[in-house]
């Protein structure tokens, strides 16, 4: 089982508040631009999420890998795969 470090939760709860702002803004009537503008922040924000994540487990799995004396290139192109699909 994978242990989330404290500051990734902390990344989601600040990205879950800035898409709470975003349905404020929209149910004030704020103009699209404004709205897209903060939905894009929120995109990137859980974009660099996902890449603290996968990073911190890929070093977590290669370092097992490597004191089992198993082969860690597929833990990478594992990792890699999973970036491109969450796109």
């Amino acid at each position: 089982m994978i242990e989330y470090d404290k500051k990734v939760i902390n990344r989601l709860k600040r990205i879950e508040g800035q898409i709470k702002g975003v349905i404020g803004m929209m149910e004030q009537g704020k103009d699209c631009r404004e709205v897209i503008t903060q939905l894009s922040a929120s995109r990137n924000a859980i974009d660099r999420t996902m890449g603290v994540i996968v990073s911190s487990n890929l070093e977590q799995c290669v370092r097992e890998n490597i004191e089992k004396g198993e082969g860690t290139e597929h833990l990478v192109k594992e990792a890699v795969e999973l970036l491109i699909k969450s796109r």
